[in-house]
């Protein structure tokens, strides 16, 4: 009896330890897991707060007002003699604006005449050519489109349009490929995502396959290629290389697509760097590049409202 005993609870002890070992693995990956999503939540609310605390700093110290900050006069190296110097940054986001919506214009229709191409009309084959192609958009560096556009783009507008070839129109071609890839393959993603029972029932009742994609699938998938859209923007919104090599960065409103034009982004890479940290023009780069994360969480937010409504 003794013997059966001692057999019994070893044959526990050998079923209970593999328990206790994944029990142990599950704790500790849940303590790693922890560990890194706490990381990631302080330091995004650590570099909110820098930005926000260095962006806020002149008009706490009176180096500007906050309608000197919002006018549309830029000249940091103008003399008080002159009446400066000069702070406004209304032609600067302006700018960014513009570059940005019209980019979003140009690009939108193509990439989501794209994405139903790719999920609804093109056979197997097409697919598997236009995947690897968009995948590659992607990974071209934002200075390679900027330097295609500057030797390409730049001077055909100025042998068709005139002017120098810098300006508004040029940053808004460069940026609209850049930001194809992220609207396709949102775009993609989104009709794939519509059940296959609505195209079959469509089908069912007599519709055609143009009825079914425009007024089914486009529809059913319309809050994920409006997401697609919205990141394109956000990611256009922010683009600073690539622009600043064809925009030609002069302070003038978007009144021309031909006018050279500077961006918040371009204004900050170009200025930075030929400050003085602790004077007012630089205290006003950091207060633009306030104005940018402000953007950007706009665009997150209307995504993630986008998104709700999907699920709703």
């Amino acid at each position: 009896m003794e013997q059966v005993a001692s057999a019994n609870r070893s044959l526990k002890e050998e079923l209970i330890q593999p328990e206790r070992k994944m029990l142990r693995i599950e704790k500790r990956g849940k303590i790693i897991t922890l560990l890194c999503a706490w990381i990631l939540i302080v330091t995004l609310f650590s570099l909110i707060w820098f930005i926000a605390s260095k962006g806020i700093a002149p008009f706490f110290r009176n180096e500007i007002t906050l309608s000197e900050f919002f006018s549309l006069q830029w000249g940091p190296a103008i003399s008080p003699e002159q009446g400066g110097p000069f702070y406004g940054v209304l032609t600067f986001v302006a700018g960014s604006l513009a570059v940005a919506a019209g980019a979003v214009i140009i690009s939108a229709p193509l990439g989501i005449g794209a994405a139903i191409f790719m999920t609804e009309i093109a056979p197997g084959w097409g697919r598997k050519i236009l995947q690897p192609v968009t995948e590659m958009l992607v990974g071209i560096p934002s200075v390679v489109y900027g330097f295609i556009g500057l030797t390409v783009i730049v001077p055909w507008i100025r042998s068709v349009a005139g002017g120098l070839g810098f300006g508004l129109l040029s940053g808004m071609l460069v940026l609209a490929v850049m930001i194809l890839p992220t609207i396709i393959s949102v775009g993609a993603d989104a009709i794939q995502a519509v059940p296959k029972m609505v195209r079959e029932g469509s089908y069912a009742l007599g519709a055609t396959r143009w009825q079914t994609i425009s007024r089914l699938v486009v529809r059913s998938a319309m809050p994920g290629l409006m997401t697609g859209v919205v990141l394109g923007m956000a990611r256009a919104f922010g683009e600073a290389l690539a622009v600043q090599m064809v925009i030609g960065n002069a302070p003038n409103l978007p009144v021309s697509f031909t006018t050279p034009i500077s961006t918040l982004t371009s204004v900050i890479t170009l200025n930075m760097g030929n400050t003085v940290q602790g004077t007012t023009e630089h205290d006003v780069l950091w207060s633009m590049a306030l104005i940018l994360l402000l953007m950007t969480l706009i665009f997150i937010f209307l995504i993630r409202f986008i998104s709700r409504r999907r699920e709703d």
